[in-house]
């Protein structure tokens, strides 16, 4: 289960999102079976996500099942997601027969390359967020 704290609940945060807010940078990056939203807030707060399925992945049980897998796929992933940022992610029609592993793998994907690079200590050349090259996909 994603903690309280980092879940996006209210409508206008999710529009801030998907919208952006006047003057923040939004991002966004898609794969075949989703799409991430991003935009920075509050530096000091954790990272936020919400999740948006609609009704052309499938039929309640279908959609429920969706967010269920993405939001154990992001709470195992909320340490290497940045302070400061909220996140929405949007399943696409193909998200309803995918599994979970290839739901991880288009996450991961995305969150690369939407979100910031870490910034790296001075014993880390770099930042890892062990995720791996591409080639190991």
């Amino acid at each position: 289960m994603l903690p309280r704290r980092h879940r996006l609940t209210r409508p206008e945060d999710y529009r801030a999102v998907l919208r952006g807010r006047q003057g923040a940078a939004r991002r966004r990056s898609g794969t075949e079976l989703l799409v991430v939203h991003a935009a920075p807030t509050t530096p000091t707060r954790g990272p936020r996500v919400g999740f948006v399925v609609s009704k052309a992945v499938g039929n309640s049980v279908v959609r429920h099942r969706v967010v269920r897998r993405l939001r154990a796929l992001v709470a195992h992933r909320l340490d290497r997601l940045p302070p400061g940022w909220d996140l929405v992610v949007r399943a696409q029609p193909p998200a309803s027969t995918a599994t979970s592993a290839s739901l991880g793998v288009d996450l991961d994907r995305a969150l690369e390359r939407v979100l910031p690079a870490p910034t790296s200590s001075p014993g880390s050349p770099g930042g890892d967020r062990g995720t791996g090259t591409g080639a190991d996909r």
